[in-house]
């Protein structure tokens, strides 16, 4: 465990040393390679920053207008049902958008029901097996010049509900030995 602590806190400090040594071998301009990718890259900020602050303010709107707590007691009969937590709708659908926010919620449910419930468990499977699909899509497609995206929607939003329902699964199971 020592050895990979001690890696750890030298592995990016290596990756640039190797980097660079790499480039000076090979005869490249190092430090003017740097600036024209750090000028590429602030262009690329530049250019998805609209979209992040459009979807950080909808977030924002959404989380704080009560609107999903609403939507959560309002689908609860079907929810529970399908054997969904009602609690866990805003988490679920917060994910889509933003990880940050999503992880917000879910430490009103660790503090209301504890790291180490039933919810809990499920929640922190379902954050660590889900993506941001609409924030990674509109960041990857907008910095990619990406205009047609087929299938990729459909697909992320099947393996994020494939992730949802496996957490589910694996969080009951971990909490109740199924």
């Amino acid at each position: 465990m020592k050895l990979i602590l001690y890696l750890s806190d030298y592995m990016i400090p290596l990756i640039m040393l190797y980097m660079v040594g790499f480039g000076i071998l090979m005869k490249r301009p190092v430090y003017d390679d740097f600036v024209r990718g750090a000028k590429e890259g602030a262009r690329t900020v530049a250019g998805i920053l609209p979209t992040l602050v459009g979807l950080m303010v909808g977030v924002g709107v959404l989380r704080a207008s009560g609107f999903l707590d609403a939507l959560s007691h309002g689908l609860e009969p079907w929810l529970v049902r399908a054997g969904f937590p009602a609690q866990l709708l805003p988490v679920t659908l917060v994910k889509l958008f933003s990880s940050s926010a999503a992880t917000g919620l879910a430490l009103d449910i660790f503090r209301k029901y504890g790291p180490d419930s039933e919810l809990g468990m499920i929640t922190s499977l379902m954050l660590s097996c889900t993506e941001t699909v609409f924030y990674t899509m509109s960041i990857y497609f907008l910095s990619a010049g990406v205009r047609k995206t087929r299938y990729t929607l459909p697909g992320a939003l099947l393996a994020t509900m494939t992730g949802v329902f496996m957490s589910i699964i694996l969080g009951k199971w971990l909490t109740f030995g199924l």
